[in-house]
């Protein structure tokens, strides 16, 4: 018989419905039982192409025994963390303080009736005991046994606990903010400490991509104006090695979501729209900045992969796609050398062998997970056309194969959040390219998320199985601004710019503290939670304040806004003590304390076709981090604000602004460009 989440629209939550669990979404209902019944609650916190999740699932919640445990013991809820980032992020915060490490998914935790703090805290769970961690069974059983002794010394134990956790957010400590440079330049230092000079990246095993960390090095890197600089030595060596490794889908596209070893060779197979999003943009840039082909095609091949397989018929992105298939992790994408030679002629499979390095004993549990063989030499490759090009005739020849194998999942959940990366992500390539395929793509997401997400001026953070619902959070207003303002440096639309008017305006109404300053991460209407997170700190997506802050002081230089400049300023002022502390961490918003006034420069180009688009195709050719460049052809009317004195001239003609200082109209792309070069 199914559960309470038969109805729910998100398609983790579906996985769950017909578990013997008697499974409650996070509700009022649900909640309202627990306080009743006087249960506390068991909290199981994951996604849709979690490969842990699906174990633990299988393992423990398929099973009577074990499920008749759960019902008789707790209330049990289960939440989809990327439809409720909101109680994810606190529990995930929870978690760390009780057993002084990181979490992770499936999130484990029972927690009071009353107030639903969190007296125990873990993650995955064998059914019986393994790995070193007790079997779930006798587990929930200690669990409520130490609930049931310790109920009336938890009474109040709520509201310690929300203290503790809101001791987490920021202190307005001065009125200054950090010195850009400085910032900056202590970020690249600290990740130079923690880099890997081998084999790229941060750290040891796993390893992520960590974006927004790259993100710093190559702005340090365009910055120094050297080849040579540190920032620019790991952000290629990184970059290179995501892209020749095992992270990167070599037949299909796309990046996987984290290495589980030091060389990049495995990773844990699901792919994330969040990754995939950020890392197009940083291989654009790349590309851009070093002007290495490898970087375009790798950018390409993202790009062109999220448009096939992500982007849904309505025009927006979905979220995942799961690790698993036919029950495994990774067997949609990993090859035995049978498999091989079986649909490859000799002669192809020579060459394919040599491309990935198939030599010795196979790296994935019997199987191959494609490599690029570190020994073959890239740029000779490059030299030789005909060579890249039989690779790529085998390679589509095997992809066409794995095609017809039984695909991972789709979660088709659309996110606004998400989908705002992704449309920033992909202008940026529509930008880098001149293509209009990605262009176009970014939009049919914009529309999509107008269409279905944007009701009486405020967003829904969630639409599957044509239902848009919850209360969007703080990353859904900040990454869908970055997205309309790196769309609109493409292709000026007065009405996406009204949206993003739009967008910025309730995101300073619903969530910006107007006491201290920065932005809360749930609005001020949202349903009151444990703790109300207003956090600086990158994980895996850009921090909704460091989004927030970059999206602002854009939007605000291009239109002349003092509202939106101040917004920004307070932020960075609230955030000052962490970025002088940790910019490294709070990698995203020391990024766009680069974007300060007197540092950022706006660039609006005025003109008709096709002048106007040949100064935008040469701009947009090198990386320029500091500068927001808009091409508005010279018909379009009722610009808002100070874009209306950017008036149209005979010929097409360029304004740039520092600050509130603007030069006369500039008739010459030298001469802009000229201009350009000297900024930093």
């Amino acid at each position: 018989m199914p559960n309470h989440l038969i109805n729910q629209s998100s398609p983790y939550l579906q996985q769950h419905a017909n578990n013997p669990v008697d499974w409650h979404p996070w509700n009022g209902p649900a909640l309202k039982l627990a306080r009743n019944t006087g249960k506390p609650i068991l909290l199981s916190i994951g996604y849709a192409a979690c490969h842990w999740c699906h174990v633990m699932e299988k393992e423990s919640f398929e099973n009577p025994e074990i499920a008749a445990l759960m019902n008789r013991l707790f209330v049990c809820i289960k939440v989809d963390r990327e439809e409720r980032p909101d109680l994810d992020k606190i529990y995930q915060y929870a978690h760390q303080m009780l057993t002084q490490r990181p979490g992770g998914w499936p999130l484990t935790l029972a927690l009071t009736p009353d107030g639903h703090a969190p007296f125990f805290a873990g993650t995955y769970f064998p059914p019986e005991p393994r790995f070193n961690m007790p079997g779930f069974g006798k587990l929930l059983q200690k669990i409520a046994r130490h609930y049931r002794t310790n109920a009336a010394r938890l009474t109040d134990y709520h509201v310690s606990f929300s203290e503790a956790l809101m001791k987490l957010n920021p202190d307005r400590t001065q009125s200054g903010i950090p010195d850009p440079e400085q910032a900056l330049a202590l970020a690249v230092q600290t990740l130079e400490q923690q880099f890997d000079p081998e084999f790229g990246g941060f750290g040891k095993a796993p390893k992520f991509p960590h974006p927004t960390q790259i993100e710093l090095l190559l702005q340090q890197a365009s910055r120094s104006r050297r080849t040579d600089h540190p920032a620019a030595r790991m952000a290629r060596k990184t970059l290179d090695h995501m892209a020749q490794g095992g992270l990167f889908d070599h037949l299909g596209g796309g990046f996987f979501r984290y290495s589980v070893d030091r060389q990049w060779r495995i990773p844990h197979f699901e792919k994330m729209l969040y990754d995939n999003a950020q890392l197009l943009g940083l291989y654009c840039d790349a590309r851009q900045l070093f002007a290495g082909p490898h970087y375009a095609a790798t950018a390409r091949a993202t790009a062109d992969w999220v448009i096939a397989e992500m982007q849904q018929p309505g025009g927006g992105y979905a979220s995942t796609l799961d690790a698993d298939s036919d029950g495994e992790e990774g067997r949609y994408y990993v090859w035995s050398e049978t498999d091989l030679r079986a649909v490859l002629a000799e002669s192809d499979y020579a060459m394919i062998e040599n491309y990935f390095g198939l030599y010795g004993e196979p790296n994935f549990e019997s199987h191959w997970h494609f490599n690029r063989n570190p020994a073959t030499d890239l740029p000779l490759l490059e030299d030789h056309p005909e060579i890249l090009e039989a690779v790529d005739t085998a390679k589509a020849r095997l992809l066409e194969i794995r095609d017809q194998r039984n695909r991972p999942a789709l979660d088709d959940k659309i996110l606004a959040s998400w989908n705002g990366l992704m449309i920033q992500g992909m202008a940026k390539a529509a930008g880098a390219f001149s293509e209009t395929a990605y262009l176009e793509s970014a939009q049919r997401s914009i529309e999509f998320v107008k269409s279905h997400l944007w009701r009486s001026n405020r967003l829904q953070a969630a639409y599957c199985r044509g239902n848009a619902h919850l209360n969007a959070y703080l990353d859904d207003y900040a990454f869908m601004l970055g997205g309309l303002i790196e769309s609109l440096q493409c292709r000026w639309r007065n009405e996406d710019l009204e949206f993003a008017i739009s967008l910025c305006d309730a995101m300073l109404e619903n969530f910006e503290d107007p006491e201290t300053g920065g932005f809360f991460f749930t609005s001020h209407d949202h349903e009151p939670l444990l703790y109300r997170p207003k956090n600086g700190a990158d994980d895996s997506i850009p921090s909704g304040n460091g989004a927030a802050i970059a999206a602002l002081l854009k939007l605000g230089g291009l239109l002349g806004e003092p509202r939106y400049l101040n917004s920004a300023q307070r932020a960075l002022e609230l955030f000052s003590g962490e970025l002088e502390r940790h910019p490294s961490v709070n990698g995203s918003m020391t990024a766009a304390l680069q974007s300060v006034p007197g540092n950022h420069v706006t660039v609006v180009i005025r003109g008709r076709s096709p002048g106007l688009e040949q100064w935008m195709e040469k701009i947009n050719r090198t990386y320029r981090p500091g500068v927001t460049v808009v091409g508005i052809p010279s018909a379009v009317k009722h610009l808002r604000h100070d874009l209306a004195l950017r008036a149209p001239q005979a010929r097409t003609a360029a304004y740039l602004c520092k600050g509130t200082h603007c030069t006369a109209p500039l008739y010459s792309l030298a001469e802009l460009e000229d201009q350009l070069g000297t900024q930093p």
